[in-house]
C-alpha cells in the first residue's frame, strides 16, 4: 500500500509559465560562430547563450537600428 505524503506545506514550482519553445530562424553563419566561440569559451550551449543574449533585449528594451 503507497504512503500518503502531505504537499500542503510544499513551496510552488517556480519554473511554471517558463517553458521553452522550439522555433526555426535563418541565422547567418558569422553571427553563429560568434555564438559557438561564445559557448567553447564560458562551457555554456550556443543555443543557451543566444536565448539569453535575446532574454537581456527583451528585459533591457533594446530597439533595433537600421543602418
Amino acid at each position: 500500500m503507497p504512503v500518503e505524503v502531505d504537499f500542503s506545506g510544499s513551496a510552488p514550482n517556480p519554473y511554471i509559465g517558463k517553458v521553452r519553445r522550439r522555433v526555426t530562424i535563418n541565422i547567418d553563419s558569422e553571427t553563429i560562430d560568434y555564438f559557438k566561440a561564445e559557448a567553447a569559451r564560458t562551457g555554456v550551449p550556443y543555443q543557451t547563450i543566444i536565448n539569453m543574449y535575446l532574454n537581456q533585449c527583451r528585459i533591457e528594451k533594446k530597439r533595433l537600428t537600421f543602418a
